[in-house]
């Protein structure tokens, strides 16, 4: 459907997040496009909410952020038609369900077609309960991206079946965050997505490390980071797009 199919075209695929405002809309411009420079294939921009139950500490205080600096829906749309203005590669938009909601399904997806964004993850919006959502999104070739975790057991081969864009397998259980250690049996995860489905599965939850990088790229399509790329934007500010650079590349470049 969209161009997702396209960062996994050449290889591992590196998926950078951040939260969309976070420290201002102009930056975030600015640290988009430094992700990309350094070799990033697609990038997830968070919508800032005020109870995102998924997210740890770090994510919610760049929610915070963004929002205290005036961060909307509205603002990430315009945010995104300028960075297309200047790249084609993929972009996502992670969102609770309540921002999508308040938009109204259909007008909320026909903007993302509008805009350009490729790709859609809800957290809190469970596999089995999509079809609220799934007809607006598929109406305006919107990939509606699933999550599989530790604990969907059963459900994996239904959800993996399914899948649309690429399939975001969590590394572990809880909320994000940095994790010095990964100790989900994911070699026994993605098997058992492989077996039924050849849509791209990309690992996300916790990845901070070139090492630990290297070792996901072995089982997976793709890695995921988040908490690790906010908190160099909340370590630096408005300073912080040459130190994410240098961050992609060398996880890009571990994969």
């Amino acid at each position: 459907m969209s161009n997702i199919k396209h960062c996994f075209a050449n290889g591992k695929a590196f998926i950078g997040f951040l939260t969309g405002g976070d420290p201002s809309l102009e930056k975030s411009e600015e640290f988009i496009l430094e992700m990309v420079r350094g070799g990033a294939d697609l990038v997830e921009i968070g919508v800032p909410f005020s109870d995102p139950i998924a997210e740890g500490p770090v994510i919610q205080a760049a929610n915070i952020r963004a929002l205290d600096a005036g961060s909307s829906v509205d603002k990430l749309f315009q945010l995104v038609r300028k960075v297309r203005r200047q790249t084609t590669v993929p972009i996502v938009f992670l969102t609770y369900l309540n921002p999508v909601y308040h938009y109204g399904y259909e007008e909320f997806f026909k903007t993302c077609r509008l805009a350009e964004v490729d790709g859609i993850i809800i957290p809190d919006l469970p596999y089995e309960e999509q079809g609220e959502v799934r007809p607006s999104a598929l109406a305006n070739e919107i990939d509606l991206i699933s999550l599989v975790a530790p604990t969907s057991e059963d459900r994996i081969k239904e959800i993996a079946i399914n899948a649309s864009g690429f399939l975001y397998v969590v590394s572990s259980l809880g909320v994000t965050g940095v994790r010095k250690e990964i100790t989900t049996d994911l070699p026994s995860l993605l098997q058992a997505v492989k077996a039924v489905s050849d849509i791209p599965a990309a690992v996300g939850f916790g990845i901070n490390t070139p090492e630990q990088a290297a070792y996901i790229s072995r089982l997976a399509d793709g890695i995921i980071v988040g908490s690790a790329i906010v908190k160099i934007i909340e370590k630096h500010g408005n300073k912080a797009g040459r130190y994410l650079y240098e961050y992609v590349k060398n996880m890009k470049e571990a994969l």
